[in-house]
């Protein structure tokens, strides 16, 4: 099986699960600390689920690298005012 079929079939279990626990909850009543335990773990389960479907939805989907637009215009040549030339020194002093 591939993994999406896996994960579906892990949703219809949970969702079987879910309606057990439900039904379960209408002969027990919902105020026991058991019940109300078995409905979180059940809640939490289903929450992991859904993740482990998005993330591998999201790893199997191919990524296109975000585009930088490089404008064709020099750059101000204010921004490089305060700098020295790499290996150079400063521009009013001279290279030993």
């Amino acid at each position: 099986m591939s993994v999406h079929d896996e994960l579906t079939s892990i949703q219809r279990s949970l969702d079987d699960l879910s309606r057990s626990v439900s039904r379960l909850e209408q002969q027990m009543g919902s105020g026991g600390l058991d019940i109300r335990r078995v409905r979180t773990d059940c809640d939490h389960l289903r929450e992991s689920a859904a993740l482990l479907k998005a993330a591998t939805s999201a790893a199997t989907a191919p990524k296109r690298p975000d585009l930088v637009t490089i404008p064709d215009t020099p750059y101000d040549d204010s921004l490089w005012i305060d700098t020295d030339d790499e290996g150079l020194g400063a521009r009013d002093r001279h290279a030993p």
